[in-house]
């Protein structure tokens, strides 16, 4: 049997899980996914400060890599996917919305070869955007829009 995360406590046991796993690991105050195709960014739901969303911040980090400083990290169609299944087991606390774990999935169904994944991750708010894509992001926080 797979594992499921149902109640709010294995909720928080998986996050404590994988935060364990990134030694000096700080949520950070916003993040977020979009697909990349040629110079057009597609987001996915973003986390801005005061809704950042835990969980799957911790699990994305492990994916790509992100322990405490802004950055943007740049994921191949697999690691993405890797992102989405080890979040997966979320979707059985039925009492709540995933809003990441979908809209990953659905960059990730959209996506073609030639795409890529970016995550965006700001650790500080007075942090500068780190080049065009992180400002569109930025950009996106600032509008309220996802």
């Amino acid at each position: 049997m797979s594992e499921a995360w149902v109640t709010d406590q294995d909720l928080r046991a998986a996050y404590t899980r994988f935060a364990d796993e990134i030694p000096g690991f700080a949520i950070p105050v916003a993040y977020g996914v979009a697909r990349k195709d040629g110079p057009h960014l597609t987001f996915g739901h973003i986390n801005a400060p005061g809704a950042v969303r835990p969980l799957p911040a911790v699990v994305l980090a492990g994916t790509c890599g992100y322990v405490a400083d802004t950055d943007v990290y740049r994921l191949d169609r697999d690691l993405f996917a890797s992102a989405i299944a080890r979040l997966t087991p979320a979707e059985a606390a039925i009492h709540m919305p995933h809003p990441n774990l979908w809209s990953w999935r659905e960059l990730l169904a959209g996506s073609n070869v030639r795409s890529t994944f970016l995550a965006f991750f700001i650790a500080r708010l007075d942090d500068p955007p780190l080049d065009s894509d992180d400002e569109q992001f930025r950009n996106r926080l600032v509008s309220g829009s996802a």
